[in-house]
């Protein structure tokens, strides 16, 4: 049976998963991503390739970079993650500009221990001091193991065109407005925005309302303003993509926070 167990302390929030037959819809998150593989092997595609985490697999997701998931076969899948914002890990590191991972997986004793540390005591709803204490032990990890490069900048054009899809997350994607502003026509705008992204504007749309959803319940703990704000039909077109990016529903995690 797929589980999922989310908590959030210091900014952070952490998942506890196993899963056999849940499959992660393809997807992006504004947060750097970072778990540890447990049990089984962590089958997803990432960059155009497939990428595998096996037991004891730190994975290092970047913000923004598109990608899928699934147990590798029918032994199933346990695994842990971690979810930063990126102004959280630049105010950690005191490092001035963004960094990237270069490595999607990398297998790492000590990363592997202050990765799971963290986990562990944000799922125990340990106090907050130790968890910005433990965070502060993993940065300098994520630092300093040469794991990391600096950011590649967006072209100007999609980096404009992110700002506006982002600025109108409770309406509807207004594909013609956007791509007439850049001045291509809506096809080029979505090979463009694909190629830079590796996923379409539409989806780089639907990713952002339910990230900015959660955010909304994780600051209230109100599910019904977060539907209302971020335009979604009702809770019940909340809960379809938000399982399909997080495996439960946006109401069931709004339940693991209280």
């Amino acid at each position: 049976m797929d589980k999922f167990i989310y908590k959030k302390a210091a900014d952070i929030t952490a998942l506890s998963a196993n899963i056999t037959d849940f499959k992660y819809k393809k997807h992006s998150h504004q947060e750097y991503a970072i778990g540890v593989t447990l049990r089984g092997i962590q089958h997803y595609n990432l960059n155009g390739g497939l990428q595998l985490s096996y037991p004891n697999g730190v994975m290092l997701f970047n913000p923004e970079q598109a990608h899928d998931g699934m147990a590798h076969d029918e032994a199933g899948l346990d695994y842990v993650m971690l979810y930063i914002d990126p102004q959280l890990l630049l105010e950690v590191s005191r490092k001035k500009d963004i960094v990237l991972f270069r490595t999607p997986i990398v297998y790492d004793d000590r990363l592997e221990q202050r990765v799971l540390s963290l986990a562990k005591a944000i799922l125990s709803e340990k106090d907050e001091a130790l968890c910005s204490e433990l965070l502060f032990s993993l940065t300098d990890s994520l630092i300093q193991t040469d794991l990391s490069a600096d950011v590649q900048k967006d072209n100007s054009l999609i980096r404009k065109a992110k700002d506006m899809l982002y600025s109108d997350l409770g309406n509807v994607l207004k594909l013609d407005e956007i791509s007439k502003e850049l001045n291509l026509s809506k096809f080029q705008f979505i090979r463009l925005f694909k190629s830079h992204t590796g996923i379409t504007p539409y989806q780089y749309f639907l990713n952002c309302k339910i990230e900015r959803a959660k955010q909304l319940i994780d600051k209230n703990l109100d599910i019904y303003a977060a539907v209302a704000e971020c335009g979604f039909v009702d809770l019940t077109h909340l809960n379809k993509h938000f399982k399909r990016v997080y495996g439960i529903t946006a109401f069931e995690y709004m339940l693991h926070l209280h």
